[in-house]
Formats: C-alpha cells, structure tokens, sequence
C-alpha cells in the first residue's frame, strides 16, 4: 500500500495518473482538512471531496472541483435572495455538505462520515482526514484575519497578507486511521500541493512527523522557479517566511523526505533532486510522472 498526503488540486492530479498503474484499494490518501468551513449551514471540506469525487468517477476535471455536470439552482435561489454564497456550490456536492453537516452535529468522527461517504459512491481507496477535530487555516492581512477560503475565492488571493496562521481549539492530531496509514505504507509520497496550506496541516498534526520517520518518503514540488504551478502557494510561502521555490519547499520538508523531485524546466537547484516532467496537463501525463514516482518507490533502499 502507498500513502499519499494530499491538498486539492495538484496531488489528485498525481492520484489520477497512479490509478492507472495501482488499484485504488492499494492506496491510502491522507488529505488537508484546514481549508474546511461551515457554509449556508453545512460543512464543506473541499480537499476531502476532490479525492472522494476522484476515486469515485465523478469529480469535474476542468476545475478540480465539486462534480461533473452538477446544477446550480440552489446557490442560484440563495444569490438571489441576498445569501452570501461566495464560494459556487452545486447541487449534489451540496447534498453531501448537507448530510456531513448534519452527522458532525450528530458528534460523528470526520473520520466516519468520510467512509460513510466514500463507501456510498463505490470509492475503494482509503480517504482519510488529516485529524477529526476542526483546524482552519487563516491569513492576516494586516486588517484582520481572514478564513483561507475568504481569501483564496472571495478575494481571489488579490488581498496582501504578511502572516499564515492555523487557528484550533484542541492541538490537532493524526487520527489513528491515518497514523496506521503511514506506518504500514511502504512509501509515502507528498504530492505536488500547496506546501503551507496543503502539506503543512497534515505535517502539523500530532504523530504525522514521528509516523514518517522511518518511512521512504517521496515529495514532488509544486513550483517551478519561483512561480506555483496552480494556486497562492508562492504568496503563502512568503508569508511564511519561506523562499517561493523547490529549494524553499525542500528547505519546508526538511529531512522528513528522502526523495525531491522538481520539474524538468525549473531553474533552481535542489541538491540531490530528481528531475521529472511534473506539469500533468492532461491524464497521459499524470500517469508518465505516475510512473516515475513509483519506479522511485520501488527502487528505495
């Protein structure tokens, strides 16, 4: 079994392409939680989705988001009639939003519902949350503090920001399920997400670092030179402090990761990485770097 550790957009992009050389019941997803939020009364966990959507045959591969050929009509109604929707639901993504909601009202684990979820759409990968109690990323603009979502599709990541924040109640902490996971993988791979937003959550969470210490651990940059593939990763990386680039998302991982690899194009040096083509422009090309990761894999010491 391989574990991969997953945000919303790039690493299901790597997810698309393994599928076609691993069967989904061979692979353990643990998957950023901190982007998730309560909207118009239900709960949206926009990272957890797009992998579930994935494995289930049904997720909109134009925008990496919600379903294919999902309707509008309830968001429309809620425009409509003043609602601050900002975030575009469809219909069916919504009617999971609605059942989540209501089972975490109910006190049910993040954790269970996701299976409940996974086991309704035929999905035969394990999908896990990062951690069952909520942690959401913030960013300060320095005018206040935003949710990531205000930031990222309200504001369209136009809002200047000097500090990332992670905002909690209770120290997050690997769910058991998840700390299984890891140390029965026989490799684990951070794929090419956001490394603050993303990666970052999952890394913060109690037991994930000491889990992966021992584990072969491959991690693919989501950067070339100092621009992100997809997304805010390069303004969030400042942010944080960190250089906007492979070196910095290396420099990010540390010695957690026995393995980088970074684009073929990239014109920073990461000492000791492997260079692949890492732009999965379509599904051909999210199996070649599929295939790459895992004769990597395959080849650990």
């Amino acid at each position: 079994m391989i574990a991969f550790l997953s945000g919303g957009t790039g690493t299901p992009k790597l997810l698309r392409g393994v599928r076609a050389h691993r069967k989904d019941r061979d692979l353990a997803v643990v998957v950023n939680t901190a982007e998730d939020m309560w909207i118009s009364g239900n709960h949206l966990s926009p990272d957890v989705d797009t992998v579930v959507y994935l494995f289930a045959g049904i997720l909109d591969t134009d925008t990496w988001w919600g379903i294919r050929g999902d309707t509008f009509a309830t968001h429309e109604a809620i425009l409509a009639q003043g609602g601050d929707e900002f975030i575009r639901i469809g219909d069916r993504d919504r009617a999971v939003h609605v059942l989540r909601g209501e089972a975490l009202r109910r006190g049910e684990r993040l954790t269970d519902v996701t299976v409940s979820l996974c086991r309704a759409l035929g999905v035969e990968a394990r999908v896990l949350p990062m951690a069952d109690t909520p942690v959401t990323t913030m960013v300060d603009t320095g005018e206040g503090l935003l949710h990531f979502q205000d930031y990222w599709v309200r504001h369209r990541g136009e809002v200047p920001i000097r500090e990332v924040i992670r905002s909690f109640r209770e120290e997050p902490r690997a769910t058991p399920e998840v700390l299984d996971a890891l140390r029965d993988a026989e490799g684990v791979v951070i794929g090419p997400s956001n490394p603050v937003t993303s990666v970052g959550p999952i890394l913060e969470c109690r037991g994930v670092r000491e889990a992966l210490a021992d584990r072969y651990v491959v991690a693919v940059s989501p950067f070339i030179g100092d621009r992100p593939v997809s997304g805010p990763a390069a303004a969030l990386m400042q942010a944080s402090g960190r250089e906007p680039t492979s070196a910095g998302t290396a420099g990010l991982y540390g010695d957690l990761v026995d393995c980088f690899i970074q684009d073929i194009r990239d014109p920073v040096q990461v000492e000791g990485a492997v260079r692949c083509d890492t732009l999965m422009v379509d599904k051909e090309a999210s199996g070649a770097l599929a295939a790459q990761v895992l004769r990597i894999l395959e080849k650990q010491p």
